[in-house]
C-alpha cells in the first residue's frame, strides 16, 4: 500500500519533470546553432588566411632569391687545403657532384666545402679522441681499445659528410615527393587553358613555393634552362637528374616523348597526377600499416608494467597486510 501512494503522490510531479525536461531539451536543440560559435568556420578562414600569407612571403622570397645566384663559390680556405693536399682529383668526380647537386649544392664551393671537410674532420676527432682518452679522463683500459676509439672517431669524421649530404637527399626528395601531385596538377590547369610549358613551369614554381621551396626551386631552375639551351629535352633530363624522385622521373619521360612526337600532354599530365595522388596515398597507408609494429617494444617496456603495477599492487597489499 505504501509502494502504491508513493506511486500516485509521484506520478503526477514526475511526469511534469519528464515533460520539462524534454521541452527544455528541445528548445536548446533549435537554439544550440545560436547560442554555439561555428568554430570550424573559424578554423577555416584562420587556416585559409594562414596559407594567403604563406604563399605571399614565398613568393617575395622566390622573387628577392631570382637576384642572387645559387651557386656558391669557395671559401679561400677551402680551396687552399683542397689544392695543397691533392684534393682537386677527386672534385672531378661526377657521382659526388651529382649528389651534391640532389642535395641542394650547386657550385664548386659545396665541392671544395664536402673535400675539405672529408679531410679535416677525420683529424679533428682523432686528436679530440686521442686527447680526452690519453690525457683528460685516462681511461683504464688497454691500449689497443684506446687507439680503436681514436680509429672510430677518425671514421665517423670521413664518413660524417657523406650521412649528412644522404640525409639532405632524402629530406628534399620527401618534400618533393609529397608536392608533386599537386605542381602535376597545377601544371595540367596551366596547360589545359591554354599556356606553354615554359609559362606553365614558372607559373607552377611560384604557386608550389608554399607547400615545397625545394620543388619550385628545382622547377625555376628548368625554367631558366628552358630559355637558354637549344634543346628543351635537356633542360627536362636536368630536371630528373637533379631531383632523382621516381614520379617526377615518369612526368619527365612524358615531357619529353610529347616534345618529340608531339603528343597530347593533357591527358599524359592527368593520368600522372592521379598515379602520383595513388602512390602518395599507398606510401602513407604503408607507413600507418607499419606502426603497430613499432608500438610494439615501447609498449611492452613501457606499458605493461606499468599496467600490471595497477592491476596486481593492490592484492599484493592486501596480501602483505594478512
Amino acid at each position: 500500500m505504501n509502494v502504491e501512494l508513493l506511486l500516485q503522490t509521484y506520478r503526477e510531479p514526475a511526469i511534469g519533470l519528464l515533460a520539462a525536461a524534454a521541452v527544455t531539451c528541445g528548445i536548446l536543440v533549435t537554439l544550440w546553432p545560436y547560442l554555439v560559435s561555428d568554430t570550424l568556420a573559424r578554423r577555416m578562414r584562420l587556416v585559409t588566411d594562414e596559407a594567403e600569407r604563406i604563399r605571399v612571403r614565398e613568393r617575395a622570397r622566390l622573387k628577392a632569391g631570382d637576384k642572387v645566384s645559387l651557386r656558391r663559390e669557395p671559401r679561400k680556405l677551402f680551396k687552399d687545403i683542397v689544392e695543397r693536399f691533392g684534393l682537386a682529383q677527386e672534385a672531378t668526380d661526377g657521382e659526388m657532384r651529382a649528389r651534391l647537386r640532389m642535395a641542394g649544392f650547386r657550385g664548386e664551393g659545396p665541392i671544395m666545402a664536402f673535400l675539405a671537410m672529408r679531410f679535416l674532420l677525420p683529424l679533428g676527432l682523432f686528436a679530440f679522441a686521442a686527447f680526452y682518452v690519453f690525457v683528460l679522463i685516462d681511461l683504464a683500459q688497454p691500449f689497443a681499445l684506446k687507439w680503436g676509439i681514436c680509429v672510430v672517431a677518425a671514421c665517423a669524421g670521413y664518413y660524417g659528410p657523406a650521412i649528412y649530404v644522404k640525409n639532405r637527399i632524402d629530406k628534399r626528395q620527401q618534400a618533393m615527393r609529397r608536392a608533386w601531385p599537386d605542381a602535376l596538377d597545377l601544371l595540367l590547369i596551366c596547360v589545359e587553358s591554354g599556356m606553354s610549358i615554359e609559362g606553365a613551369l614558372r607559373k607552377v614554381a611560384i604557386e608550389i613555393g608554399a607547400q615545397s621551396v625545394e620543388l619550385a626551386e628545382e622547377l625555376s631552375l628548368t625554367t631558366a634552362e628552358m630559355s637558354y639551351l637549344a634543346d628543351r629535352r635537356k633542360a627536362f633530363e636536368n630536371l630528373s637528374d637533379r631531383t632523382g624522385v621516381d614520379s617526377i622521373r615518369q612526368a619527365v619521360t612524358t615531357l619529353v616523348q610529347a616534345e618529340k612526337h608531339g603528343t597530347s600532354l593533357g591527358q599524359s599530365l592527368r593520368v600522372l597526377a592521379q598515379e602520383s595522388r595513388d602512390l602518395r596515398m599507398s606510401l602513407a597507408e604503408k607507413k600507418a600499416a607499419a606502426l603497430p609494429p613499432k608500438l610494439t617494444v615501447p609498449m611492452i617496456v613501457f606499458f605493461l608494467p606499468v599496467l600490471f603495477g595497477v592491476i596486481l599492487g593492490p592484492a599484493g597489499i592486501q596480501i602483505m597486510n594478512l
